[in-house]
């Protein structure tokens, strides 16, 4: 079996937990590098019994002593275009965290990079496309089980421990993660515009803080057994010491309307500091229903005229992490990939447009203005576009 010689960018808790979840499922790898000042998934790695390999002072170092089999990417949002160009120049296969650009102008930037250089494979850790339950909703939609999509209600809320480490972790800032909603729900939105097979057109969202602020009168900071509260989690790099007093300028709730090209309407609710966790997809069809809890891992469908009881699929396998065993098979998928046995279930292109989705949400809450999105797309196919040599000049 070959042994992958594993460079890393940022060794971050998530891309440590996907390289535990790789050796897992079976790859043979080695970490041969990696570069990160403080690197938190340390631990992580060494409860998978993964050495950490040289550390180096910065990536260009680090990616001269390749030829790697692969170089994945898990650094702060805003770090990422930078650490793709260096990447792409060093030809190495690439695996990045997702969301895989933090702006509009980076989004653009980077699509015409790929447009108009060869680059190096690219696989991008939308980790949802690699779940057993949302494949089967994808298949389901593609089957025409539920008729033309109509309308869809979707959450992501998350346990207050969770919220708590976003609110401390560098996440909290706009300019090093973007938004709350596009790292938190890039996957969800990659969803929505697969199984639509259509892009946003209008998008209106409200938001704010109204949970992590400073503030809140005497906000509640211990369990009900008497554990300290919002303690769970390392907060990692630039991270703040209080999830209440913190310098954070992103929503911790959020809620949002899309109407798709298709003709499909999705509402979408999100918010950090629940006691009753729920990722859920509640997708209406012309001639069907069916609903997706993400959290417990449970599917149910039924036909429109159907007085049968519902189709039900408990795909069990939940874990502490919600991932319910994606990681897994995200591993397995890019692990695929590499050999030239299948292809990465989501692509670059996939990625890039369910983050201008996001953004224009983001766009739409920041200034209260419904956002048509025909523009934004205009110049986004236009950076796809093939350039064309100027008179005179030999292409």
């Amino acid at each position: 079996m070959k042994t992958y010689r594993i460079a890393v960018i940022g060794l971050g808790q998530r891309i440590a937990h996907v390289l535990a979840a790789m050796k897992e499922v079976g790859w043979s790898l080695e970490v041969a590098g990696q570069v990160d000042p403080a690197p938190v998934g340390a631990p992580i790695l060494a409860d998978a019994g993964i050495p950490m390999g040289r550390n180096f002072a910065d990536p260009a170092t680090l990616l001269a002593a390749g030829p790697y089999d692969l170089v994945m990417i898990g650094s702060p949002n805003h770090l990422h275009l930078e650490h793709l160009r260096a990447a792409f120049a060093a030809g190495c296969p690439i695996f990045a965290e997702k969301p895989i650009v933090r702006t509009e102008a980076e989004t653009f930037a980077l699509a015409r990079q790929l447009a108009d250089v060869k680059t190096p494979p690219l696989y991008i850790g939308l980790v949802m496309r690699s779940m057993p339950i949302v494949r089967e909703v994808i298949a389901r939609v593609d089957a025409g089980e539920l008729g033309t999509l109509v309308s869809m209600d979707a959450t992501e809320h998350l346990p207050p421990e969770h919220g708590g480490y976003l609110a401390r972790n560098w996440r909290r800032r706009q300019e090093w993660g973007g938004s709350f909603m596009l790292d938190k729900v890039c996957h969800d939105f990659d969803i929505f515009g697969r199984m639509s097979r259509a892009r946003a057109a209008r998008v209106a969202s409200f938001g704010g803080r109204a949970i992590f602020h400073a503030g809140r009168v005497d906000p509640p900071t211990v369990w009900s057994d008497g554990e300290a509260a919002y303690a769970m989690r390392d907060a990692g790099w630039m991270g703040a010491n209080d999830a209440f007093h913190s310098d954070m300028d992103v929503t911790d709730h959020q809620v949002a309307i899309v109407e798709y090209d298709s003709g499909l309407r999705l509402s979408f609710h999100s918010n950090s500091h629940v006691s009753l966790q729920e990722r859920r997809w509640y997708v209406s069809g012309t001639h069907g229903t069916l609903l997706a809890d993400l959290v417990r891992n449970k599917l149910m469908i039924r036909p429109g005229l159907s007085r049968a009881k519902p189709e039900r699929i408990d795909y069990a396998n939940r874990t502490d992490d919600n991932h319910n065993g994606a990681d897994q098979a995200m591993a397995l998928d890019l692990l695929a990939a590499l050999e030239g046995r299948a292809a990465f279930p989501v692509t670059p292109q996939d990625s890039l447009e369910a983050g201008l989705t996001v953004m224009a949400i983001d766009r739409a809450q920041e200034t209260g203005q419904m956002v048509d999105c025909a523009p934004m797309w205009a110049e986004y196919d236009a950076a796809w576009a093939p350039k064309v040599a100027e008179p005179g000049l030999i292409a």
